[in-house]
């Protein structure tokens, strides 16, 4: 069904009539001029992401359920690396011709399993037509107690750098999907030009044939690689981190969520904080998908960990003192610590020697990833 069959409302109504708040901060939702919250006894949290395609996001390779489900995670993640608790959503997207209803209903349904899995209210947003493809900008609101509020500033010498899961993987995906993307239309040119020279001479025998093996080209195999692609195509929140840190009675002096890469991430929080730090190669997490890829790509997979960006772990400082305790979590990595300022950021490697940290993760604004 074309959208424009439906209107601006009437696709909105299809798209949020099964949206029933479930926070008792949300007053009113979607259906009126604006939603209406409310928070007595709590901070507000607001976070705000765009993603365009062809600069965030490829719609050959990812499918708009799981463009949903991305759009909502990337925005809980932002939340949830201030030690805070998502809570309400609005979605505004700018759509070209080519989108139909049933698509919008995928990107919804992705989005809303996201939204669900952390309680999330979708509350509102925006439809508009678009000339050049899809823009979805995305506002994530949550709430926090003032004292429990952690921001990129507070990480002070001796500090412990903590990373959670694995870093890289998402990149080594991302170059995955790349390599075959580039593999698959590289095949159908060559096809292509063949039906053309074939339809030139009048061989519609050849041009058969040529068509037949247009519509058979093989699917790339990606066994073995599965994680990759997960970790690239259906990105999860690190919200059980956040809780288990609760849990064990930690509050990070300094906390992000990694989505431009660990070395930019990471001298974010000391440029801020107004320190140094010094982190170990060998004890940064990588996954064996991860090196095996890299490997095959030629690619150094330490700098693919530290600049890949996309694997929306959290980063995070703590006290020595916790030291006990993060090393009896799970699914959480100890990975340097905090220095003087003085000393500079330092990457020491798994011979010893010691190297400038750069931040070197992927910069929206060169308009390519």
């Amino acid at each position: 069904m074309e959208i424009a069959t439906l209107g601006e409302f009437g696709l909105i109504d299809r798209l949020t009539k099964d949206c029933q708040p479930k926070n008792t901060s949300t007053i009113r939702g979607v259906g009126d001029d604006c939603a209406v919250l409310h928070y007595p006894d709590s901070e507000v949290l607001v976070t705000t992401d765009m993603l365009m395609e062809g600069v965030h996001f490829d719609l050959t390779y990812i499918s708009l359920q799981h463009l949903g489900w991305k759009s909502a995670m990337v925005n809980i993640s932002d939340i949830f690396a201030m030690n805070g608790t998502p809570r309400q959503m609005t979605v505004s997207m700018a759509l070209s011709k080519r989108f139909t209803v049933e698509d919008m209903e995928q990107f919804y349904a992705g989005l809303r399993m996201a939204c669900d899995k952390w309680g999330v209210d979708i509350v509102g947003g925006d439809t508009t037509s678009s000339y050049t493809g899809l823009a979805i900008s995305i506002t994530c609101i949550g709430e926090a107690r003032k004292e429990d509020i952690v921001y990129r500033n507070g990480a002070r010498e001796t500090d412990l750098v903590c990373v959670s899961g694995d870093l890289g993987a998402a990149y080594m995906g991302l170059q995955l999907l790349e390599r075959e993307k580039s593999v698959y239309y590289q095949q159908v040119n060559e096809l292509k030009e063949k039906m053309a020279e074939a339809k030139a001479n009048g061989d519609s025998q050849k041009l058969s044939t040529l068509n037949a093996q247009l519509s058979t080209i093989a699917t790339p195999d990606f066994a073995g690689k599965e994680y990759l692609l997960q970790r690239q195509l259906k990105t999860e929140a690190r919200g059980d981190i956040v809780q288990r840190l609760r849990e064990a009675g930690i509050k990070p002096t300094a906390m992000m969520d990694i989505s431009d890469g660990l070395s930019s991430e990471l001298m974010h929080i000391c440029k801020q904080s107004g320190v140094g730090c010094r982190i170990f190669e060998k004890q940064i997490p990588i996954d064996y998908q991860t090196a095996v890829m890299a490997e095959e790509l030629n690619m150094n997979v330490t700098t693919c960990a530290l600049n890949g960006g996309e694997d929306y772990e959290l980063l995070f400082t703590v006290p020595i003192g916790d030291h006990e305790k993060i090393q009896e979590m799970d699914d959480v990595k100890l990975i340097g610590h905090i220095t003087n300022q003085s000393l500079g950021h330092v990457l020491v490697s798994r011979d010893g020697q010691e190297f400038e940290l750069k931040a070197q993760g992927w910069n929206p604004m060169l308009n390519e990833k």
